[in-house]
């Protein structure tokens, strides 16, 4: 009996051409699914591309420079902070009504705000140069940036170069005359060499 358990434990069972022919055909099946799906992901990247580069579009001209800004280190005196400069017009034409599109942060929150600085003089002939100035408290923003130039009654962005411009003066130190007062000499409290004084 046991010589016949053995040798039925290496016969190969019988299986049926159904199983077979539904595994191969699920196969079949998940294959051709992975690869419509990754056809179908291969369409949308190209199309989210196109799509990306679109709305991008060619990149805008640049504007031609009219105006050099020379920017001034900050001026800190007392709780202001006076950020300022000049514009000068390196084009042929009259500038009018110039303003200085400052970006200024603020400590509190960290929220970023734009302000418009009007020139003195705010016209500039060919070559003419003009002053900006703006005061802020020490407290209330933490950094001042240049981002833009701005010209005529509608505020018309035009191209600028800009280079540093004056350096913030040196603070001078005013000599201080400190007075040492020598302690008074009462001997009957520290005692002397020749007379020492009694510790209680």
């Amino acid at each position: 009996m046991t010589q016949s358990f053995n040798e039925e434990l290496f016969v190969e069972p019988k299986g049926s051409f159904g199983l077979k022919l539904v595994a191969a055909i699920s196969a079949l099946a998940v294959t051709i699914a992975v690869l419509a799906g990754y056809a179908y992901l291969r369409q949308r990247h190209a199309r989210n591309a196109v799509t990306a580069s679109t709305q991008a579009g060619s990149p805008q001209p640049k504007k031609p420079v009219k105006a050099m800004v020379l920017v001034d280190e900050a001026l800190l005196q007392g709780n202001k902070t006076t950020v300022g400069g000049t514009v000068r017009n390196t084009s042929s034409e009259k500038l009018q009504q110039v303003k200085v599109e400052l970006e200024l942060k603020r400590r509190k929150d960290g929220a970023v705000e734009t302000k418009l600085v009007s020139l003195d003089p705010s016209e500039l002939e060919a070559t003419q140069e003009g002053r900006y100035s703006l005061e802020l408290k020490v407290q209330d923003y933490g950094s001042a940036r240049l981002v833009g130039l701005r010209v005529g009654p509608d505020s018309t962005a035009v191209g600028y170069s800009w280079a540093p411009g004056q350096k913030r003066p040196l603070e001078r130190l005013e000599p201080k005359t400190i007075i040492v007062q020598r302690p008074s000499s009462k001997s009957d409290d520290l005692g002397s060499p020749d007379r020492p004084a009694r510790l209680p």
